[in-house]
């Protein structure tokens, strides 16, 4: 079985613990997912299955979208409500003000990676440091918030809509917001609503994939070619999908440099392949060279 599961993660239940349970239910051999969710959140977790996961890369690229709720006048040590409160302030804030700082965070903004993050130094991850009662510092990283709206302001919450580039800390943004509304503040709940072009609409929780019947169950899964998503294609012939997966470059002029996937005459998946500046096509991720699952997977969705 390969193609990936649009899976509604419950909160409360990592993500490897939610990919667990549908591996099982799903009877794979093989699984893995693209993004990880914190225990706390919820949401869009794309499971993938079989060869599929060898497409995690591109899918971890891909913008995500968010719904987060931002308690303001409370400071946590892990920048959300799991940890403990280190600092309050008072709240003191209007509408018109939080469309004004809104305004500034969109775009092209720079982030400092929380300390409670699995970015490593040293080979540990930072929270595992944090636990220790530990910081170092951590150089910024540019990323980009391309939608940011207000959905209700309550004081002290703050509802949100993020659509953002990959490597975004929505708690940071969360940190940032109090600091620019003149106050403090932690990220109290977060939900995935969206990653590239798949949504939260279109999936299901453990439970609702449990309680329907198999074959339905099945259909659910997506094909390989939906996880290409608007990555450029092009198509090759046997003998040229041959030469590849030996090691050699194709010369493809024309091409412009960048990721291109690759499809066979009848539309099944090759994989995915780098052109250079001069044309040259060079594999980065390939299919196993008989590959008839996803023509069947096809056919079910």
């Amino acid at each position: 079985m390969d193609g990936a599961l649009l899976l509604d993660k419950p909160l409360g239940v990592s993500s490897n613990a939610a990919l667990q349970q549908v591996k099982r239910l799903y009877g794979a051999r093989k699984a893995g997912h693209a993004g990880t969710l914190d225990p706390l959140a919820s949401g869009l977790l794309l499971v993938l299955f079989g060869e599929a996961t060898k497409f995690a890369g591109p899918l971890l690229d891909a913008d995500k979208e968010y719904l987060a709720t931002v308690k303001l006048g409370e400071r946590t040590a892990t920048a959300d409500a799991q940890g403990e409160v280190l600092e309050t302030k008072p709240v003191q804030v209007s509408e018109p003000q939080v469309l004004a700082v809104l305004q500034g965070f969109r775009g092209s903004i720079e982030q400092v990676p929380p300390m409670h993050s699995a970015l490593k130094r040293g080979g540990v991850p930072l929270y595992k440091l944090a636990r220790r009662g530990e910081s170092v510092e951590r150089a910024p990283r540019r990323v980009q918030i391309l939608e940011l709206e207000k959905i209700a302001l309550r004081p002290p919450l703050l509802e949100i809509r993020v659509r953002c580039s990959k490597g975004t800390y929505i708690r940071t943004l969360a940190e940032d917001l109090g600091k620019a509304l003149g106050t403090v503040a932690h990220l109290s709940s977060l939900r995935r609503t969206a990653s590239g072009s798949f949504h939260v609409r279109d999936a299901l929780g453990p439970q609702a994939l449990q309680a329907l019947p198999a074959l339905e169950r099945r259909r659910r899964v997506v094909p390989l070619e939906r996880l290409l998503g608007e990555l450029p294609r092009t198509q090759l012939d046997a003998t040229a999908e041959s030469r590849l997966r030996n090691g050699q470059a194709l010369s493809m002029p024309g091409l412009a440099a960048g990721i291109f996937a690759l499809l066979r005459p009848d539309g099944s998946v090759i994989g995915l392949a780098r052109a250079d500046a001069h044309g040259a096509l060079r594999p980065l991720r390939l299919t196993a060279s008989t590959q008839p699952a996803d023509n069947q997977l096809k056919s079910r969705a």
